[in-house]
């Protein structure tokens, strides 16, 4: 992703060299470039604003220096593929900036941020940029700040580490506050009895116990009584997930294709551990991939407060049309443990023409987990070879 930001104060951006965006800049995964409005003044005193007409305390950014910098804005970065980038300029008037407008920011390849100061920017400059580019003016939050430069800061991290390879534990980005409504869960580490001064303060024991179903339904509810006590505004629209049937399974379209990405990387991380396979698809895919996925296979995906959590996909076998070939089963990490993913798997079946008489999946040779849940399901493995190295093919009679 290319990231341009122009500003009076170039200086305010140097943060984003450090941690993960850093990192993720030297590695080539974010290309961010930082522009002085004042370089494209055309007096000497290098002036950028005036005083308002009709009168007023403060002062207004004048409309040429913004003109001229997000014309070179876009010559400098304009492709075949990117002609222009999205601009969005933070203010108190705009829609609000949330977890599901980053996500969506996350998947353009070219974002601009435009930082007023001063009373804010003349309003004819937004009519010179809407007329080259897409135009959003975000709020942060209900309250003023003295310019945009806090605001980009919080808003190119928020953005940033929802790209592919900039988190390294994928897991880490389906199970975070806001991310389906519910603030996050309580978390420890050792020692598991910590001796506070005069007080002894322990774990709670279900985190020790080792039983995983336990500890995801203890975070769960953990979820809930931290947002009824903290946030219960977020309850009504959290849409808390606990069966299939809650999810409203629907085919997938084009436009889901960004968030089956982000919820294959967290499934299958996991599964590129256990295997110790990271070129396998679900991991090396990418965008294009995925949209081709959707023309090749019926996929299906379901959402839970505003984001993908489930999703899997099948097919008539092209080699036997009495197969039908399930894939892509996919439950988001924090809501594992319920039993989802056995209905998933039911739903697929059921889906299953009449002309399929048996199902097959596969699986990595070394994930127990997924072979216990398929076994349940009435799968068994295959005597014939794989088709591909280091995995287990599965199968079930349908009818």
């Amino acid at each position: 992703m290319r990231i341009d930001v122009v500003t009076i104060f170039p200086e305010y951006l140097a943060p984003l060299d450090l941690s993960l965006l850093g990192r993720a800049r030297r590695d080539g995964l974010l290309d961010i470039h930082v522009h002085d409005l004042r370089t494209f003044a055309t007096d000497r005193h290098r002036t950028v604003d005036d005083s308002p007409f009709g009168g007023g305390a403060g002062m207004v950014m004048t409309p040429q220096p913004w003109a001229a910098a997000l014309d070179a804005v876009v010559a400098q970065g304009r492709t075949a593929s990117m002609p222009s980038p999205h601009l969005l300029v933070p203010g108190p008037g705009g829609v609000p900036f949330t977890q599901a407008l980053a996500r969506r920011l996350a998947g353009e390849p070219w974002l601009a941020f435009a930082c007023g100061r001063y009373e804010g920017i003349d309003e004819r400059v937004y009519e010179h940029a809407a007329a080259r580019m897409p135009v959003t003016v975000v709020s942060l939050g209900d309250y003023v700040l003295n310019g945009g430069e806090v605001a980009v800061l919080a808003m190119v991290e928020a953005i940033g580490r929802l790209l592919p390879g900039v988190v390294g534990n994928a897991e880490s980005l389906v199970e975070e506050s806001h991310e389906d409504g519910l603030l996050e869960y309580p978390v420890y580490t050792r020692p598991a009895v910590w001796a506070d001064g005069d007080a002894t303060r322990a774990v709670p024991p279900v985190l020790l116990s080792g039983d995983h179903a336990a500890i995801a339904a203890w975070r769960h509810q953990q979820r809930l009584a931290r947002t009824a006590q903290r946030r219960p505004d977020l309850l009504p629209a959290s849409a808390v997930t606990t069966t299939l049937s809650q999810l409203g399974l629907r085919l997938a379209v084009p436009a889901d294709a960004e968030e089956i990405l982000v919820l294959q990387r967290a499934c299958w991380v996991p599964e590129g551990r256990i295997n110790q396979a990271w070129d396998i698809p679900p991991l090396v895919e990418t965008i294009d991939d995925v949209r081709a996925g959707l023309t090749a296979y019926r996929t299906w995906v379901g959402h839970s407060g505003g984001r993908l959590v489930v999703s899997g996909r099948a097919r008539i076998s092209p080699e036997d049309p009495a197969v039908w070939e399930l894939g892509r089963l996919m439950v988001a990490p924090d809501l594992a443990g319920r039993g989802i993913g056995r209905e998933l798997i039911a739903f697929l079946e059921s889906q299953a023409p009449d002309t399929c008489r048996t199902a097959w999946m596969n699986t990595g040779d070394r994930s127990e987990r997924n072979l216990r849940i398929y076994r349940k399901a009435g799968y068994r493995r295959m005597r014939t070879s794989p088709r591909y190295a280091g995995t287990v093919e599965l199968t079930k009679r349908l009818r």
